[in-house]
């Protein structure tokens, strides 16, 4: 199964502090060893075997035009650059839009970030792969937290701590069919809760919550009220890299990136 790929490649804030930092005009042409980020997500997915064309939705398009490295990959017969919305979840819905317009409209969805400077070809096939498998709706990658502790101890990632242990999330979304576009609508409404796990819980029922607090919330139960929420069947893909849940967030994050080497894929 192909997927169209969706790079986010937006800045939420006017002056981003990671593209302020690396002296460029957005976070995703920050460089991590000499490559913008936004050149190794779109490498990985064009080298992926599951993922069939690419859209970048961001930056603005004067940020687009300035930048040659932008402008080089969007010449790309299979690469293509909207502009985006306000916020990452109504830029995702804008892209998921044009491509039901501007091609297959049958075919599943992959959403990703600019910044995630460490995905590769092989997470992008797995995570994909297994989505397809699952015979649901709309999938998300996590990766457990602990090991994501483990291999970054200097890295703080938003935890969401459940009876089965806590998850991080990686920024790798599944839309597999067309009942997947309720799931876009409802991450507009949670999207400026996403860095508070309670109330993003919160956003599916008291009972939720109310486990949640207590530490009783399971993974199962709360894919169950999620898919009773959205309307669809919602699961998800644990990731066996812990690399797959960090993205650059901040500029600590740019500078730990760049000392992480990852000789299996090479741009």
């Amino acid at each position: 199964m192909k997927f169209s790929a969706i790079i986010l490649a937006g800045d939420r804030e006017a002056e981003n502090p990671v593209a302020r930092t690396a002296g460029v005009e957005c976070k995703v042409l920050a460089p991590v060893n000499g490559v913008p980020m936004i050149s190794r997500v779109t490498a990985a997915l064009d080298k992926a075997e599951s993922v069939a064309n690419i859209i970048i939705c961001g930056p603005k398009r004067s940020t687009f035009e300035k930048s040659d490295v932008l402008v080089k990959l969007c010449a790309q017969e299979n690469i293509d650059w909207i502009e985006p919305e306000s916020s990452p979840s109504s830029s995702a819905w804008r892209a998921m839009k044009h491509l039901s317009e501007n091609s297959d409209p049958n075919r599943p969805v992959l959403v990703t970030t600019g910044d995630h400077a460490l995905i590769t070809p092989e997470m992008i096939d797995y995570f994909c792969n297994t989505s397809a498998a699952k015979g649901c709706d709309v999938t998300a990658a996590l990766a457990r937290a602990d090991k994501v502790n483990q291999a970054f101890p200097r890295t703080r990632r938003t935890v969401y701590k459940l009876k089965d242990g806590g998850f991080c999330s990686c920024n790798l979304f599944g839309f597999l069919t067309p009942k997947a576009s309720h799931a876009a609508q409802f991450w507009q409404s949670v999207e400026a809760k996403r860095k508070k796990p309670i109330y993003v819980v919160n956003s599916f029922g008291w009972l939720a919550a109310f486990k949640y607090i207590f530490g009783i919330l399971t993974l199962k139960e709360g894919l169950k009220r999620i898919s009773s929420c959205l309307g669809c069947r919602a699961d998800v893909v644990i990731m066996p890299w812990p690399e797959a849940a960090v993205d650059v967030d901040t500029p600590a994050d740019l500078e730990m990136v760049s000392h992480i080497f990852n000789p299996s894929f090479k741009i």
